[in-house]
């Protein structure tokens, strides 16, 4: 395909809200901040209802949100309209034949997918979870694969950890998302509180709730980076954001929330790269794992160290570029 003659112009099919989360939408804008800095013209296509922090995330990039209709033609009608020369699709819930369609219009297409494409057709595909690369494709098209992609966005790119503390009682942090759409932040709450163990505690959450104990509770916040780079300790899912943790350098203790996620969880926790919780706050091994990392700084800077390495922040630049090529 030959390039455009007027400046690229690439349109993202994602949505957020409390069920479906925001994990789409972060991942998107990191690729979004990368094409926007090369002089691209971006606009968001979908619907991002329930939560002010998500769509704040795109009115404070100057990102435009245009409603987006769910019937495959008529997107495409919408992308000729708006004469756009790509789209991205980064959602689990679009009709099938999506991407086949819009490729038909002669758009070009990259799906985001997290180890199974949903059957959707695309000229190129990603799949940044860890360890992607060793698992079978059977499609023809090309898949940018492993953590190699991952993408980060600029204030995460931006940002190098603080030095742990000597001595204090460790920093813990604890969010599942923007939205924490599976409602688990109170029960890992009550966790972290019946380790006995001495610490500081966040959690983030769209909902207020009383932790009690060492615990405070706010709400979904642009601090995020900056509270994960102060952190002695994070407890999340393994969502989008341990991308992030990892590029950071921050010992992480993993749950997952959403069945997709469990891909990302295993391959972690069997490389040792963060601990592993389980699903369940009330098991009595996910209790003894957070009093064990609450207790050894050496143990959670082991994890650390052993997951810093794995992503080093470009990924969202080769995205970009093999975006553009398609052009």
């Amino acid at each position: 395909m030959s390039g455009p003659a007027h400046p690229a112009r690439v349109g993202f099919r994602c949505d957020a809200g409390v069920k479906s989360g925001v994990g789409h939408l972060v991942r998107c804008v990191a690729l979004a901040e990368e094409l926007c800095a090369r002089g691209v013209g971006v606009v968001f296509l979908g619907e991002v209802c329930g939560s002010a922090w998500a769509r704040a995330q795109l009115t404070e990039r100057g990102l435009p949100l245009v409603p987006a209709p769910r019937e495959p033609a008529r997107l495409a009608a919408l992308a000729c309209e708006l004469r756009l020369d790509a789209v991205v699709l980064d959602s689990y819930d679009l009709p099938a034949e999506t991407g086949a369609v819009l490729r038909d219009a002669r758009f070009a297409v990259l799906a985001l997918m997290d180890g199974d494409p949903l059957g959707q057709e695309a000229d190129l595909y990603l799949d940044q979870n860890l360890g992607a690369e060793r698992r079978p494709f059977p499609l023809p098209a090309r898949r940018l694969a492993g953590a190699r992609y991952a993408l980060l966005r600029d204030s995460v790119r931006g940002r190098t950890r603080a030095a742990p503390g000597n001595g204090a009682p460790p920093n813990v942090l604890c969010f599942f998302g923007g939205t924490d759409s599976g409602g688990v932040a109170p029960a890992w709450a009550r966790a972290l509180n019946a380790t006995g163990r001495p610490f500081r505690g966040t959690v983030v959450s769209p909902s207020p709730f009383e932790a009690g104990g060492p615990i405070t509770v706010i709400p979904p916040t642009d601090r995020l980076p900056e509270l994960m780079a102060a952190a002695d300790l994070v407890v999340t899912a393994a969502g989008s954001a341990i991308w992030e943790l990892l590029h950071l350098g921050v010992p992480t203790a993993l749950t997952w929330v959403a069945d997709n996620q469990r891909i990302g969880y295993d391959e972690l926790v069997g490389r040792g790269a963060a601990a592993g919780l389980g699903r369940v706050p009330s098991e009595p091994a996910a209790t003894g794992t957070l009093a064990r990392l609450l207790a050894d700084p050496a143990a959670r800077e082991e994890l650390g160290r052993r997951g810093s390495g794995l992503v080093d922040g470009r990924g969202r630049e080769r995205v970009a570029d093999a975006l553009l090529a398609l052009c």
